[in-house]
């Protein structure tokens, strides 16, 4: 990482007077299901009141930038579309109304929006936003219901997740960018806009896993990771993960992980033999993996009385939770986890503080870096398995 070219960059950004004008820019455009992203050049119409327009720095491919490029559910396709929500950037102007930033801020942008005045907002027992709160079938700007990115001949192009960070600048609305330190590292940072902050947040704010405690986590991709990460830092006593790729087990002893499971290797169910090696099961399990066979494992493999699970995984199809009524009276417990319940304008930037001190280590994230042309084969290298999170450069 050049760190003398981006400083040099923000020197020469701060001085650009883009303020109010459209932005010509490249940004990867998705067409249709599974169709190469196409880079292309956009136009990106200034902020309208209490929204934000930041220039992308870093970002990064998610399983759901995956999923809804594949277009696996079809109610939720909208196209031209630019996906993406991990990331990283700076402020580059801002609408009617915004306060808390300003021109050259360091910023992240994040689906869950937090606008501060509805009811759950005001409820410190969860991370909903009524008015932001992440909606995939959402395709335009709330403000007016039109979208701020355009192709050059004035077609519309449709927004995703109150974020779209696959263009070199972006329109969000203020509720869902947040300011962090002026010291932070932003190619790190891009991290907390999604795996990092969903998996850290569902073992420290909603399972709230204690120290000396058993946790097993399913599917150790970005976000199964990220919880064992949290769980670490917890002190938990004993991490198992659960995985049917192999080559993901070095990667979890890195951040935790003290056994391993491969399901293929098995003869008797994944919940059985976790009860074997810890008798009655764990305390907490996490489900990052979005298949429901999965989810009944994680369930039955927590200890009955007290044992909770809980669910991150994404499940595109429309079947039911796999459990009956009457096993919930066992004494285990599952709940639903969305962006690991942090609340983004309040609670990001002491978390970002928090890896910037070194609390977690994110470089074990970080699996590759390209440019942002070759945004297809980090797709690629996603959908084979072969990455965690790869950095594109803006």
């Amino acid at each position: 990482m050049d760190v003398g070219y981006h400083k040099s960059f923000e020197s020469s950004f701060e001085s650009a007077d883009t303020a109010g004008k459209v932005i010509t820019c490249k940004a990867a455009i998705a067409w249709g299901p599974e169709r190469p992203l196409v880079i292309e050049e956009v136009l990106v119409a200034p902020p309208q009141k209490m929204e934000v327009r930041v220039k992308i720095l870093f970002t990064s491919i998610c399983q759901t930038d995956l999923s809804a490029w594949k277009g696996e559910n079809e109610a939720q396709r909208a196209y031209p579309r630019i996906l993406g929500h991990e990331a990283a950037g700076i402020v580059e102007s801002v609408g009617e109304g915004v306060e808390d930033m300003k021109k050259g801020d360091k910023v992240i942008p994040f689906f869950q929006g937090q606008c501060g005045n509805c009811i759950c907002c005001k409820n410190e027992k969860t991370n909903l936003c009524q008015k932001f709160g992440v909606n995939p079938l959402r395709s335009v700007m709330i403000n007016d219901g039109k979208t701020r990115f355009s192709t050059k001949d004035g077609n519309p192009i449709f927004h995703f997740l109150n974020t779209s960070t696959f263009s070199q600048y972006t329109v969000l609305d203020s509720a869902c960018v947040v300011k962090i330190d002026s010291e932070a590292p932003l190619e790190k940072m891009s991290l907390l806009s999604c795996g990092v902050s969903t998996g850290v947040g569902a073992a420290w704010n909603v399972a709230n896993v204690q120290p000396g405690s058993s946790v097993a986590i399913f599917g150790l991709g970005a976000v199964g990771l990220a919880v064992a990460e949290g769980a670490r830092v917890r002190g938990a006593s004993k991490i198992i993960g659960v995985d049917i790729n192999s080559s993901k087990f070095a990667k979890g002893k890195a951040v935790g992980i003290t056994e391993f499971i491969n399901p293929k290797d098995l003869e008797v169910p994944v919940h059985e033999k976790i009860g074997a090696m810890i008798d009655g099961g764990v305390d907490y399990s996490f489900e990052c993996a979005g298949k429901l066979e999965v989810l009944r494992e994680a369930f039955l493999s927590t200890h009955t009385g007290w044992g909770l699970t809980v669910l991150l995984g994404i499940h595109p199809c429309p079947m039911l939770l796999p459990l009956h009524p009457m096993e919930l009276f066992n004494g285990r417990q599952i709940i639903g986890s969305i962006f690991g319940g942090f609340k983004g304008k309040t609670q990001l930037p002491k978390f970002a503080k928090q890896c910037m001190c070194g609390t977690l280590n994110l470089d074990e994230f970080i699996t590759h870096e390209l440019p942002f042309e070759k945004i297809n084969e980090a797709f690629q290298l996603l959908a084979a398995g072969k990455s965690l999170r790869c950095l594109l450069h803006l």
